[in-house]
């Protein structure tokens, strides 16, 4: 068997592959541009079509569209629009019962002549599922069939041969930004909303932790009572570690806190019973607590407006925990 010999040719400057690179780009973002200038009623009533879905978004594609249609999908869910991406192919072989007439079909087909898509389409519009339609083609067939279809026609694609799909990919996976992100404004998704969906991400944990989870409880708090000495609250805060010492009355009612800033005011005072003195004589009387309710987060910011290290966290008046920034750190709220 004879074997083809690849085609040699000279490699590329450095200053060639940017100058191309630099091209790619502009050409796809050239194509946003017109696209955003092309917008119409069309994506209006897109939106609404989307908004008004009872069940879900099923976005399905074929090749580089099919893997354009699992980002919008994903996007789609991240915000509030309960979405799945569906393989054509594989909806012809028993998925397409996964599909109910409550849910929209969002169909993306660069050509509009996808066959697999253009099998499943008629039965899902026949079982009154409705048909939202991406196309490069107007008067493609996928695109007559649609209760409303978009059109995303690139002038041309980035790829030096015009061929391999490129700007016309950004263009939908754009657009299907779009769409997201408009449903998310009409439907009021929140930071709150998006936390709840992304548990496991830095985001979530920011919006999500609760100054209870991240506190220490019982033994753990650093406390003394009212009568201590600044000696025995001295070791109560080298115990515990966190650099501070609540002060209550023997019933748990939190009463003032003494930090390692409370020592060194009073060391510049010069008190020469200071290790024997009261504790309370040289507490802060009036300290800024949280409740074990309170976000996280909203603790963080608290702390660094106030340049304070530590809290305490307080409950209907009494002491139940206390943390420090490095808990906030070990938490990835900081």
């Amino acid at each position: 068997m004879r074997k083809i010999r690849p085609v040699s040719t000279p490699p590329l400057s450095s200053e060639q592959l940017l100058l191309m690179a630099r091209e790619v780009l502009e050409i796809e973002a050239d194509a946003l541009h017109q696209l955003s200038l092309q917008l119409d009623q069309n994506f209006m009533a897109a939106h609404h079509l989307l908004l008004g879905c009872r069940g879900r978004i099923v976005v399905s594609g074929m090749g580089k569209s099919g893997h354009i249609g699992g980002k919008i999908a994903s996007t789609l869910a991240s915000t509030g629009s309960p979405a799945f991406f569906m393989h054509p192919a594989e909806a012809s072989h028993g998925d397409l019962g996964m599909i109910v007439a409550e849910d929209v079909l969002l169909a993306l087909s660069n050509s509009g002549e996808s066959e697999e898509l253009l099998a499943i389409a008629p039965l899902l519009t026949r079982r009154g599922t409705a048909l939202l339609a991406i196309t490069g083609n107007a008067q493609s067939r996928l695109a007559r069939l649609a209760d409303v279809h978009l059109e995303v026609k690139v002038a041309r694609e980035a790829c030096p041969l015009n061929l391999a799909p490129t700007a016309s990919t950004t263009a939908v996976l754009a657009l299907g930004d779009a769409l997201a992100l408009s449903l998310l404004e009409a439907r009021g998704f929140s930071a709150e909303d998006f936390a709840r969906t992304h548990p496991g991400g830095a985001l979530g944990r920011r919006l999500l932790l609760t100054v209870g989870e991240i506190m220490h409880q019982g033994v753990q708090v650093p406390q003394v009572t009212h009568q201590a000495t600044v000696g025995e609250a001295l070791r109560e805060m080298s115990d515990k570690g966190l650099g501070m010492t609540a002060v209550v009355q023997d019933t748990g009612q939190m009463l003032g806190v003494f930090t390692d800033g409370d020592l060194r005011r009073a060391l510049e005072k010069g008190s020469a019973t200071l290790l024997t003195d009261r504790v309370a004589s040289w507490m802060s009387h009036h300290p800024v607590v949280t409740d074990s309710a309170e976000l996280a987060a909203t603790a963080a910011t608290l702390m660094q407006e106030r340049s304070i290290f530590g809290l305490f966290v307080v409950d209907d008046g009494r002491l139940v925990g206390a943390f420090n920034m490095h808990d906030l750190m070990r938490h990835g709220i900081v």
